[in-house]
């Protein structure tokens, strides 16, 4: 059934389901919902939240949905009608889910996941959930210290999921099937390594507030990491669920590899994802090759934490340029550490388009980028510009940050120095040498060398950010920066205890929602809920003694608390880690039997796949096609829509023609946009394919890859100069049917008939439009509830209201089919 209520809303491509590779299970025995606290664009885009459901999918007895947050409007629509918050799979009520599992990849979205929770009409507190509720359960990095969440959360996985996830919900499948209380289901879930039972600990606390001890409840004294000891071997998602809307990173994410062995002091990820695991190039090209294949992407991002480390880049970049240039795909990488970036690998890169490039010094100056253990020189930064511009980019991104420990004003000095000769290179190349200056907050964080340090004030991270942004503008450098106030939030709950669940709720309560987004944050409420609490924010911003016990001591990353102590004492005294590529540093992750760094060998050469190559312009022909748009693809816009064509093209592997220029297109037009939420049996458009193929295999081809309510109707070959098909359509006929029936509609078409003039304008982006209804009123007709029209300009919906009498507000829930096309010249 069609929810109509969403045509109310922004974008409700959000909300509406279906995608390809999505997976739709009836009657399983265990649902297990994963739950994104976050806007669909950005849950969409991550790639962990695509592994884990593609793994929770493969057992039968198993279901994996999703639900991400909604964003206000559809919040403010599911609380007035009182409809809770459901998955885009089978619409499951997150309430009567048996698991729900949030990842945890920031802390500025942990108010969202106490909303959806309310939502769901599920109790925050997990003290309050009996065995009738879902089992509430986070992973990600910030369950590294989750101390926070701890009250609203029944168990946590700290480390890798891929193994775990199913041993969870294996277990649950047991206690569901013994119909056992809940305690006993925690009590299985705690002896899967790496689960993390809140209610199992508890903590006191001294008089100015620091923690006293941690007090063990259950005989389990700490939780040490789960590992995934072969990536390679773990399953991987080459059918992902390919969203219609534009999600933030549009595109195939390969994971590489995972962990870093560079030891940047600041670093969270550098240490909590240790060792490094790599994919072999093997692995990875067979990954890829699968994955273009099922989703008609034309990019491939290469994930990694240092990505230009892999031992195996420049080969493996090599062969895919060889496979994927001419059809079009391009590489991209996440930020590029200074010292991997050669003429060779830009180069390669280049052949398709430039994608973004971004180099991250982290500091101005080298005194500072050697306490933070970031061994790059002032020359190799610029060398690498000199190189990058050389090849042809015109923008550079430079990633730094401020309030590093024993930041002078001189460091700051140096980010705008350093910027200015990085755009120099740029000048001097003759490519332009446009350079983005971005700057973030350093928030110290658990399990690393600076989670003692303090974290600069709101006061000075403003005074900061305004000298450089005068002083960047001075040298015609862009400027990006992360607010302030988000920072002081992030901070507060990146080193926080379980008081601050306090907090969570009060601010809740006040109404704060997508802190995350600066649009949305509101920096007097969170201070309110802080007052309500009786809590002072500044508490966790401080210096930590280095005997102090810290909320998440209990929580055990691999990584020793002696070797971070260590790295801390080198860090002030300006010493170098080496790489541990280069001998182990003893930090305490590896075991050397399951658990240790696993490097992919350098192939001695890698099988070249014959790339695909595109007919020459004289062999194409155009095709006119008429499909329609039915079920749930109604909420669909034409952006959208184009999305969803292209990159059907691409999976049925039709050998279209593309378009001129440094951004190349498929090329197909479509005629007139529709509107989102009118059905339509009728809609065409023109699509120029190599001359071999034909319109009938088209047409096969298209429908094997289209979603359900996108169908492919007829096909026929049309002579090349054919006028467009905006050109030649002369009527359109629509249906529409009205919420409830009139028993003068009849009379009213009769009326309407009769006119000669019903003027009517319309307000646009670039002015008024005005025209004739009655004139553009081509044939009339009804039924006790219905309309049938065709029309020239002007929308179904402005003649219902004309003809009618009724508010446009009230026609909202009319049903709108499209029926028919009338061209001067042709019909198909």
């Amino acid at each position: 059934m069609i929810d109509r209520s969403l045509l109310h809303i922004e974008k409700p491509a959000r909300y509406m389901g279906g995608e390809m590779g999505s997976i739709t299970k009836s009657s399983p025995e265990v649902t297990f919902v994963l739950a994104f606290p976050d806007v669909y664009e950005i849950g969409m885009s991550h790639l962990g939240f695509q592994i884990l459901y593609d793994i929770l999918n493969q057992p039968e007895w198993l279901a994996a949905e999703r639900v991400y947050t909604p964003w206000p409007d559809r919040e403010e629509q599911l609380r007035s009608t009182g409809a809770g918050l459901a998955t885009l799979e089978n619409t499951t009520p997150i309430g009567t889910a048996d698991i729900l599992g949030f990842t945890l990849q920031h802390e500025l979205s942990y108010t969202n996941i106490l909303n959806m929770l309310q939502l769901g009409g599920i109790p925050l507190l997990a003290a309050e959930r009996d065995a009738g509720f879902p089992l509430v359960i986070g992973g990600g990095p910030c369950a590294y210290n989750p101390e926070p969440l701890a009250d609203f959360f029944d168990a946590f996985l700290i480390g890798d999921g891929e193994e775990a996830v199913l041993e969870i919900a294996a277990q649950y499948r047991l206690w569901k099937s013994a119909n056992k209380p809940k305690d006993s289901l925690l009590a299985a879930l705690a002896t899967i390594p790496g689960v993390y039972i809140p209610a199992y600990f508890s903590a006191s606390y001294h008089d100015d507030g620091r923690i006293e001890k941690i007090i063990p409840l259950a005989g389990i004294n700490s939780v040490k990491r789960r590992f995934l000891s072969d990536l390679g071997a773990a399953p991987y998602p080459t059918s992902p669920v390919i969203p219609f809307l534009k999600a933030v990173h549009d595109r195939v994410s390969m994971e590489i590899g995972r962990g870093c062995t560079r030891g940047c002091r600041f670093c969270q990820a550098g240490y909590i994802y240790r060792p490094v695991r790599e994919r072999t190039p093997e692995e990875i090209l067979s990954a890829i090759d699968a994955t273009l294949e099922a989703t008609g992407y034309d990019e491939v991002s290469l994930l990694s934490l240092a990505t230009g480390d892999y031992g195996c880049l420049t080969p493996l970049l090599k062969e895919l340029m060889q496979r994927y240039a001419e059809s079009r795909v391009a590489i991209s990488f996440p930020s590029l550490r200074v010292g991997t970036l050669d003429g060779e690998l830009l180069e390669e890169v280049k052949k398709v388009r430039k994608t973004g490039l971004t180099l991250a010094p982290e500091a101005g100056t080298e005194r500072l980028r050697s306490i933070v253990n970031k061994g790059i020189t002032q020359e190799a930064l610029l060398a690498a510009a000199k190189s990058a511009y050389g090849a042809g980019w015109r923008l550079i991104k430079l990633y730094f940050m401020i309030g590093l420990p024993t930041e002078t004003m001189e460091d700051i000095e140096g980010i705008i120095e350093l910027s200015r000769l990085v755009k120099r290179e740029g000048k001097l190349s003759g490519n332009g040498g446009e350079v983005n200056v971005s700057v973030s907050s350093f928030v110290p964080k658990a399990h690393t060398p600076f989670q003692w340090e303090p974290q600069i004030s709101y006061e000075e991270i403003l005074t900061k950010q305004e000298f450089l942004r005068l002083e960047l503008k001075k040298k015609k450098l862009n400027f990006k920066w992360h607010d302030a106030p988000l920072s002081v939030i992030e901070g507060v709950f990146a080193r926080g205890d379980r008081r601050l669940g306090r907090v969570l709720q009060e601010a809740v309560k006040l109404g704060c929602r997508f802190d995350s987004w600066g649009d949305h944050f509101r920096f007097q409420k969170w201070l309110q809920a802080f007052a309500n609490a009786d809590i002072d924010p500044r508490f966790y911003l401080r210096q930590r003694e280095l005997d102090e016990i810290l909320p998440w001591d209990h929580l055990d990353s691999g990584v020793s608390r002696q070797f971070l102590l260590a790295e801390r004492q080198k860090a002030f005294a300006g010493e170098f880690t080496p790489d541990c590529r280069s001998g182990c540093t003893a930090c305490g992750v590896c075991d050397f039997k399951t658990v240790r760094m696993n490097l992919a060998d350098k192939p001695e050469e890698l099988t070249a796949a014959q790339p695909r190559h595109e007919a020459a312009a004289q062999d194409f022909d155009r095709i006119r096609v008429r499909y329609s748009k039915t079920g749930r693809m109604i909420f669909l816009s034409h952006l959208e829509l184009i999305n969803l064509f292209t990159r059907a093209i691409k999976r049925a592997g039709v050998p279209v023609k593309f378009s001129q220029g440094f951004h190349p297109h498929p090329k197909f037009s479509f005629a007139t946009a529709l509107s989102v939420g009118v059905e339509s049996a009728a809609e065409y458009l023109d699509i120029e394919i190599d001359a071999n193929f034909g319109a009938e295999r088209l047409m096969a081809a298209l429908n094997s890859v289209l979603p359900q309510g996108i169908a492919i109707m007829a096909a026929q070959s049309i002579p090349a100069k054919s006028p467009s098909l905006s050109a030649i359509t002369e009527l359109v006929s629509y249906r529409v049917t009205l919420p409830e029936a009139r028993a003068d509609l009849a009379q009213r078409v009769e009326t309407f008939l009769a006119l000669d003039s019903c003027p009517f304008s319309r307000t646009k982006k670039h002015g008024v439009q005005e025209y004739d209804l009655r004139h553009e009123l081509h044939s009339l007709s009804s039924t006790a509830d219905s309309l049938t029209m065709e029309i020239g300009r002007g929308k179904p919906l402005e003649f219902a209201a004309a003809i009618t009498g009724l508010a446009p507000e009230t026609l909202k829930g009319s049903r709108i089919e499209k029926l028919e096309v009338i061209f001067k010249d042709l019909s198909l």
